[in-house]
């Protein structure tokens, strides 16, 4: 079963209609073996779509999120962007076959985790207020979307892309008027500047 889950996952974040002999012969088993496991596609789906949402919650409870947000945000994007972005590419795929309540039941936890984290970060006056928490999650997810894509087309390493992610959404996310800062707690001025270091 976990073989044919890793298929569908694999599958699916490269097509989200990838079909079941697709995803059966990825996986090296016959229709027949995978359908005794997963009776419908759309239960291969949401069990590939569960699984993944499992594994990133295994990761992100090793990061600790209650330390500084931006320093926060940086270990989240290190820790699971890859998770992240195979979700948001299997959730395409769930969103045909999965009603809209289902699919908000599964993404409840990561999707408070993130929204907890930016709305900390608000009221600490670390992150920007004059845009909604929901809208800088979205603007994290496209982000990493957009990476996912690059590196599966070669535009992009993917030893670059947390990096290459945290900048851009911190950046997104600084304070109109307010001082970009790195991860390390440096803004990006000093950071930049041997001089000033």
């Amino acid at each position: 079963m976990e073989k044919i889950l890793e298929a569908a996952v694999a599958c699916l974040s490269r097509n989200s209609d990838a079909s079941v002999i697709e995803i059966a012969q990825a996986a090296g088993v016959g229709r027949v073996t995978l359908y005794g496991h997963f009776p419908s596609r759309d239960v291969l789906v949401e069990a590939a779509l569960t699984r993944l949402l499992d594994k990133g919650d295994e990761v992100l409870e090793e990061v600790d999120l209650a330390g500084d947000p931006r320093e926060t945000l940086h270990a989240l994007i290190e820790s699971s962007w890859l998770l992240i972005a195979q979700s948001s590419a299997v959730l395409e795929a769930a969103q045909k076959s999965l009603s809209p309540g289902r699919i908000h039941d599964l993404h409840a936890k990561p999707e408070q985790r993130v929204g907890d984290l930016i709305g900390r970060g608000q009221a600490e006056g670390v992150f920007r207020e004059d845009l909604p928490a929901k809208w800088l999650a979205s603007v994290l997810h496209h982000v990493i979307k957009g990476a996912a894509a690059d590196v599966a087309s070669g535009r992009l390493d993917q030893a670059d892309a947390p990096r290459f992610i945290s900048e851009t959404v911190l950046a997104a996310y600084t304070r109109v008027g307010g001082e970009q800062s790195s991860p390390k707690g440096r803004s990006a001025s000093s950071a930049g500047d041997p001089a000033r270091g």
